[in-house]
This record gives structure tokens, sequence and C-alpha cells, in this order.
């Protein structure tokens, strides 16, 4: 098992030691050194835009607060101290529970900004506003992204709260949008002005759109591309070529054993232990893309701790060593998730 995953550990990050700096959370900056064994791609609420209108779908906050409190409780029983929810603007985010959730269970929870697939966005995002028609430009989500980590994220209408830690955006799986494009476009520039990273889901090729990001000028350690144990990527190396490229590799569908979508747990396990064994230790992160409350789509109840509890002794079984698990599951976390000063490149 990981040994004391939560003790003070100190990494050597690509061109030198990491220094001491802080990470965005609901509760406000917290010392990056405090995030302990992260999550860095769960969902606490996952809610289809328009579902809080439908009248047969029951949104009630004081259950839904139960439910989460539960869950992320047992996730700090497991070991577990740091959620990221990579769902972005618009799929639920309810930034006054989150702050509530932090504080009665004590786990960290960095919120996102962002958005997409394109079939996600609302109408607003999709209409052209420009002469003649184009697409939203990649400085106009850049802007709103921006704002939503200097200013504090938005909650509509009324006020804004915490600065989010992370920008997340995803495209289509069947292959990039030219709006899609603008809004990863947006969230590198995004990125580079503020310090936080990016976290992408891949459309049909994560090599192509990794470049797109990093065509913006942002340094490849600052994107953790995501569903890179889709049985597509796998068959095509992709999580190999990203490492290589110098991004993280989010194996982040652990828990998910019977979709022909993905890989299997083991398989998943014998990835980690290649990476490891090509150099790549420093590349890996896990999460199970879990969903603690689903409304208007199919939820996937995985548990917040599962990676510990579960998957690790896997991928220890098959050779992981401890300190690389560690690596994978505090050190790599915490070094994405530090904002990094924007006013010298490192």
């Amino acid at each position: 098992m990981l040994k004391d995953p939560t003790a003070p550990h100190h990494s050597q990050a690509r061109g030198g030691t990491l220094q001491p700096g802080h990470v965005n959370t609901v509760l406000g900056p917290v010392p990056a050194d405090d995030l302990g064994v992260t999550a860095v791609h769960e969902a606490l609420l996952s809610v289809v835009p328009g579902a809080e209108y439908a009248y047969d779908i029951p949104i009630d906050r004081a259950e839904i607060f139960e439910i989460l409190a539960r869950k992320l409780t047992d996730f700090r029983a497991a070991g577990g101290k740091t959620i990221v929810d990579s769902t972005g603007m618009f799929s639920g985010r309810d930034l006054r529970l989150y702050e509530a959730l932090s504080r009665s269970t004590g786990v960290h929870i960095v919120a996102s900004t962002g958005m997409g697939p394109e079939e996600m966005l609302g109408g607003y995002f999709l209409t052209p506003q420009t002469d003649p028609p184009t697409p939203w430009p990649a400085e106009k989500f850049a802007a709103l992204f921006t704002q939503e980590i200097t200013d504090g994220m938005v909650v509509p209408r009324l006020e804004r709260r915490g600065p989010a830690g992370i920008v997340a955006t995803a495209a289509d799986p069947e292959g990039m949008t030219a709006t899609e494009e603008s809004l990863f476009r947006g969230a590198a520039r995004t990125a580079l002005s503020t310090g936080v990273p990016v976290s992408l889901r891949y459309g049909s090729d994560a090599v192509h759109d990794l470049g797109i990001v990093l065509a913006e000028g942002l340094p490849a350690d600052r994107v953790v591309v995501g569903g890179l144990d889709r049985t597509d990527a796998v068959k095509a190396d992709a999580p190999l070529e990203i490492a290589r490229r110098g991004a993280y590799v989010a194996l982040d569908h652990v828990g998910t054993d019977d979709d022909d979508a993905y890989v299997t747990d083991r398989e998943r396990a014998a990835l980690v232990v290649e990476l490891v064994e090509t150099g790549h230790a420093d590349r890996i992160l896990l999460s199970s893309n879990a969903m603690g409350v689903a409304k208007g789509r199919p939820g996937h109840d995985v548990p917040y701790g599962y990676v510990v509890s579960t998957f690790l002794p896997l991928a220890i079984s098959l050779g992981l060593a401890d300190d690389d698990a560690r690596r994978i599951l505090v050190d790599n976390p915490r070094d994405l998730l530090t904002v990094r000063s924007t006013e010298s490149p490192r």
C-alpha cells in the first residue's frame, strides 16, 4: 500500500526543484504541499444544462449535500485529501454547496472554469456575433475564463465567489469542431495569463488536440490530457506520446471495467507500470470520473476513494513501487495544480 501519502515529501520537477506555491480551492488559496492524495478528474454535481427546470427531475440541495458529504468523508477515510471538480462552468457547479462541503468534511475542493464539448454549450456561445458570422473567438473564451480566476467564479446573476483552480475543456469524440478549437486556445491563453493549468478531454486525436494548446505557447507540463484510458488512445500509443511531449497523462476512468470504449482496470494498471518503466512516472495522473450526484444523465457511482483502496493495490501487485505510487497520487497532482507566477517564464 501507499506509505503515509500525506507526509511531507519533496520531489524534483522538470527544470529543478518546484518552489513552494499555492493552489486555488473553493475556500481560497491553500499551500500546495497540503493537497495530499488528489483525485484530479471527478464530478461532485453533474447536471445536464436545463435539467434544473425539468418537472420530473427533483433537485433537493439538502439531500445532495448529505450524499456528497458522505462520499467525501469516505474519500477522506480512504486516505484522500483533495478532489478536483472538472465539470467546468455549466454542468451543475454549485460554489456555495462546495464551500460548505469542504468545511464540513475537511476535503479540499478545486473547482474549474471552462466548458465543452460544443454540444453542451448554451445557444449564446454558439450564436455568431460577428459579421461575417464566425464561432466565438479564442480571446472571448480566454477573457471569460480568466475573469473566473482573477475575480472569482460566478454565481449567475448574483455574485462571484472563490477563484477557479483549473481550466477544463473538452472536444467532441468524433473530432474537434471550430468552436472547440477556440475553446482550447482560449483555455491555453487563460493558463498563460493566470498560472493555473489546463485539463482537456481530447476529441478523436489526443496528440493533435494537445498540439492546439501548445501552439499558444503554453508549456506542456501545464496541461493534463484526460481520457487516455480510452481504447482508441491506448491502441494508438497516445499515452506514451503525450508523456514524451511533457504533458500529464490522465487515466481517469479507473473503476470502469465493463465498457468497450475503455480499457479494463488490469490493463490500466499494466499501462501505469509501462509508463513508469519508460521513465514517465512524473507524468501520470489517476482518477475515476466519478459523479457524486447526477441529474439528467446516467450516473457513474464509483467511490472517490476507489483509486487508493482498490486500484492501487492492483497496480502494486503488477510491479508499481510505493515511491512511484506516491508520486502519481500526491506529487504529480500537486505540481500540476500549483499556480505558477506569470511574471517570468519558467
